[in-house]
């Protein structure tokens, strides 16, 4: 079989990917108590570097308030360039682009009660969740500088570009959504306008900084299963003005890449099809969900999506495309089944038992056949 993805991809301002594969960003809570990177995190991107062609760190925020858990990373202040700079530095040998992947959690941040902060003073639909309390215009303002200011950092640490995390329920997706932002002001009544004011900045940092070459992706949810405060249809309205904005590529989270909408009726088209139709070849898109083997892979490339993700699947597999392009496909491995097997692949006994236990995410289970 010919495998598409294994083809390097150039982006319009000359960047270009070995291969057509990323590691999509994947909490792995093991960064130091106050946000340093550490390392065990620097083995663990060492263990992947060189494979895919986009690496995708796991998320870093921007402010104190917008820790999203404990072990996260952090890009909040220039002390930490230097240790960003080493994780740069691993992610990038052998010849994948970084990627730095910046948020604010919102009313789903790691912090005392006292310091929750969100579109509006609107608790989460989880059960228990406490209320925010709603940020200020000001504030509002602080927080979109706060991402230019990360990407400033990011540049400086010699990553290849940021990502704007504007997917899965964090703030810039608390601001979309319609059951989370009932504002008055101008931020709840075009509820794009703090995704697209967070690319502003980002770029504006981009361009200050002479870094024409640095790379601004944006992720993003395509509907909402729970609180349904917005549907494809709003999505895909958005989608057209993120076409036409100063970003190089899209990136659409999902469980299953092969998802369809929530509200439409049997037989439409499923959500990648409609999102890549909207997009219309005007941004470089990155697909994910549920894919392990190559098979799989290339099936989600002819979709016509120009990037391929494998989330859980580089957990168990460093070396994936590596064991592709040397005919060695009965050798990837599908399956991590202990502590020793995960050490064997860079991610130690904490890693293990959070993405085992804190995510609930079968690392152990073989794809479908």
């Amino acid at each position: 079989m010919t495998y598409t993805f294994l083809e390097p991809y150039t982006f319009k301002n000359g960047v270009t990917a070995k291969n057509r594969i990323v590691i999509p960003p994947m909490t792995e809570g093991s960064a130091l108590y106050d946000g340093t990177v550490s390392q065990d995190e620097l083995n663990f991107f060492a263990k992947r570097a060189g494979d895919a062609g986009i690496f995708i760190s796991p998320v870093a925020y921007v402010t104190e308030n917008g820790k999203g858990f404990a072990g996260q990373l952090s890009i909040t202040d220039d002390k930490y360039l230097s240790r960003l700079s080493e994780m740069a530095q691993a992610m990038k040998k052998g010849g994948s682009l970084a990627i730095l992947q910046i948020f604010h959690a919102g009313r789903r941040a790691f912090v005392a009660p006292e310091k929750l902060e969100g579109a509006s003073a609107i608790a989460s639909g989880i059960p228990g969740s406490p209320t925010p309390r709603e940020l200020t215009g000001e504030e509002v303002e602080d927080i979109i500088k706060a991402f230019g200011e990360a990407t400033r950092r990011a540049i400086q640490a010699g990553f290849d570009g940021v990502e704007i995390h504007g997917a899965n329920h964090y703030l810039i997706h608390q601001f979309f959504s319609a059951k989370s932002n009932q504002r008055t002001d101008k931020w709840g009544q075009e509820r794009s306008r703090f995704g697209l004011a967070i690319i502003g900045a980002c770029r504006k940092a981009i361009k200050e900084a002479g870094a024409s070459q640095f790379l601004l992706g944006y992720r993003f949810s395509p509907q909402e299963k729970g609180d349904k405060g917005f549907h494809l249809k709003d999505t895909l309205a958005f989608i057209n003005q993120l076409a036409d904005a100063e970003i190089d590529y899209l990136h659409l989270s999902q469980d299953d890449v092969w998802d369809v909408p929530n509200d439409e009726p049997a037989g439409s088209d499923n959500v990648v099809k409609q999102v890549l139709a909207t997009i219309n070849q005007r941004k470089p898109l990155i697909i994910v969900g549920g894919i392990s083997t190559p098979q799989e892979a290339q099936e989600a490339k002819e979709t016509g999506a120009e990037f391929v993700a494998l989330g859980m699947q580089y957990l168990r597999e460093p070396q994936w495309v590596a064991k592709v392009e040397a005919g060695q496909e009965d050798r990837i491995r599908y399956t991590m089944p202990d502590e020793a097997a995960a050490r064997e692949v860079g991610i130690n006994p904490f890693m293990y038992r959070y993405m085992q236990e804190d995510l609930g995410k079968p690392i152990t289970q073989a794809p479908k056949q």
